[in-house]
């Protein structure tokens, strides 16, 4: 049990990597980066060429605690997250998965945020 958790693991970390020798926000377009786990979910949008975090939401937050770690929280933190984008006239963003599967929670989000006007 705990070696599969290991190798699943890796097989994640060889997958953010591969993505990030790719993906590099600046000012005009930064970093969407997705972080989840069974209990929550944060996102950060960096501007790499600083190494500046511009925006951040999380579901740990005092006023999003209601937000669940599934998909249905997914979709709302995303749309936390583009009226934030849009309050500082950020329109367009890269999005960088962090090495998830583009499936379920991490989909979500990213349309939750294309629903609130934030293009990819």
């Amino acid at each position: 049990m705990l070696q599969k958790m290991l190798e699943k693991n890796r097989k994640r970390l060889r997958r953010k990597i591969h993505i990030r020798k790719r993906i590099n926000g600046t000012a005009e377009r930064p970093r969407m980066t997705v972080t989840k786990s069974n209990k929550s979910l944060s996102v950060q949008i960096i501007d790499d060429t600083k190494g500046f975090t511009l925006v951040s939401a999380s579901s740990l937050e005092k006023d999003l605690k209601d937000i669940k770690a599934n998909i249905k929280g997914a979709a709302q933190l995303g749309e936390v997250v583009g009226k934030r984008l849009l309050e500082r006239n950020i329109k367009a963003v890269v999005f960088d998965r962090n090495g998830y599967l583009y499936h379920g929670i991490v989909k979500a989000l990213a349309d939750g945020t294309r629903k609130a006007g934030i293009n990819f």
